[in-house]
């Protein structure tokens, strides 16, 4: 908790303060229309519904991997229809392994359902659909070869978006992302990179992904070209590949970045999506939804992620996290507002996040989340100051030792 002076200047509000917030929006929205008009603008080729030839992504991104699992196809509508009808979001992310945690029992099914809502609405040309394809793994996913391991060819990642269209009902998707890398990198929290784990001989190259994307592209099927859960390595490949070499450019990265997860994405991943003018989408503002608060309490929810799935997102459900989640609740609760709140808010005020990836199990979660990403207003600088004196006694907790 605050002391009873830190609580006095942090309780104040004066015009110097709104001036601050004010003159920050201001600079945020144009640093965000700077690099919005730098995006290389790729003509579609599909000669179908899609007639815009830029990537609009919106500044809040519906994210569904829950779809399919925890939400049935009904409730997946309803959520969509929320987001929709009620917050004017129109931006929406999937991907082929969807639903999670992966199964095969549900693995598609997340398409399915949003290519059934599409359907039903015939809103397909409005709708900014991103999907990915996932990226090496054991996983055994629909349109692989039986025995094939899953891997970023320029075959697989071509079938990839095939299958996913045609569970998505479409005849294209606005972004593809590459969900993860097919190299080894720390992923998810893990230990920091270690150079015995590489195995540069056997991995996929840049030029055969970006190949894959570049006929994608010229075929109609895919508008655009993204990154997920990259580093500033593969994010320069990339950009050199677009640049000399004439292959598409990776518009976008999304990666995760919240309270409890800042240094991977702030210090010179920043940098580098800066200078090669690559969007970040956000995923995971919540943490997987430790920055609710609802584990701080003795009795979560039996519904939520983390006592219906023991072990996944395990970086964000870890004893040693508590102290520092309490200390944000506390600042949010000081601030009239819920860490929910204060979490969403914080993520959604950075200058380099232009979408907020969210989703919701229910649609009271759901409203209340686009609630606070698009109706309340900036953190105060004092706020602000708060988080950093947070964040300096507890650097990314969520990172595993």
């Amino acid at each position: 908790m605050m002391s009873s002076s830190s609580s006095s200047s942090f309780s104040r509000s004066s015009s110097s303060s709104f001036e601050r917030r004010r003159v920050f929006c201001n600079k945020k929205r144009k640093q965000r229309k700077r690099v919005e008009e730098k995006i290389l603008t790729q003509n579609s080729t599909t000669g179908k519904e899609s007639s815009s030839s830029s990537l609009e992504i919106g500044n809040v991104t519906l994210g569904t991997m829950t779809f399919g699992n925890q939400n049935n196809e009904l409730e997946a509508h309803e959520q969509m229809n929320i987001a929709y009808d009620e917050y004017n979001v129109k931006t929406i992310d999937t991907a082929e392994m969807y639903a999670v945690p992966f199964d095969e029992r549900w693995q598609g099914k997340t398409d399915e359902f949003i290519g059934s809502w599409m359907k039903g609405r015939g809103n397909r040309s409005e709708v900014c659909l991103l999907t990915k394809v996932a990226g090496r793994s054991e996983m055994k996913l629909r349109g692989r070869e039986k025995g094939e391991e899953n891997r970023l060819t320029e075959k697989q990642i071509i079938r990839s978006v095939e299958c996913s269209l045609e569970r998505l009902q479409t005849d294209y998707v606005d972004l593809l992302q590459i969900h993860w890398p097919d190299r080894y990198v720390s992923l998810f929290g893990q230990k920091p990179y270690e150079r015995k784990n590489e195995r540069s001989d056997d991995e996929i190259t840049f030029e055969e992904q970006a190949s894959a994307m570049q006929k994608l592209i010229e075929s109609g099927k895919v508008r655009f070209s993204g990154l997920s859960n990259e580093t500033s390595f593969g994010v320069s490949e990339f950009a050199s590949l677009s640049k000399y070499e004439n292959k598409p450019k990776m518009q976008t990265i999304q990666n995760g970045y919240n309270l409890l997860q800042r240094i991977a994405f702030e210090t010179d991943l920043n940098e580098t999506c800066s200078k090669h003018n690559v969007l970040l989408l956000a995923y995971s503002p919540l943490a997987g939804g430790a920055l609710t608060g609802k584990y701080l309490d003795e009795a979560a929810p039996k519904n939520s992620r983390f006592n219906l799935f023991p072990g996944y997102m395990s970086r964000f459900n870890d004893k040693n996290l508590r102290e520092c989640l309490f200390a944000y609740r506390a600042l949010a609760i000081e601030s009239g507002m819920s860490l929910t709140e204060l979490s969403l808010r914080f993520v959604r005020d950075r200058v380099f996040v232009h979408s907020t990836v969210i989703g919701a199990t229910s649609t009271a979660q759901l409203r209340e989340n686009l609630k606070a990403l698009l109706e309340s207003k900036p953190l105060s600088a004092d706020i602000n100051l708060e988080i950093e004196r947070i964040y300096r006694k507890y650097r990314d907790p969520a990172q595993l030792l």
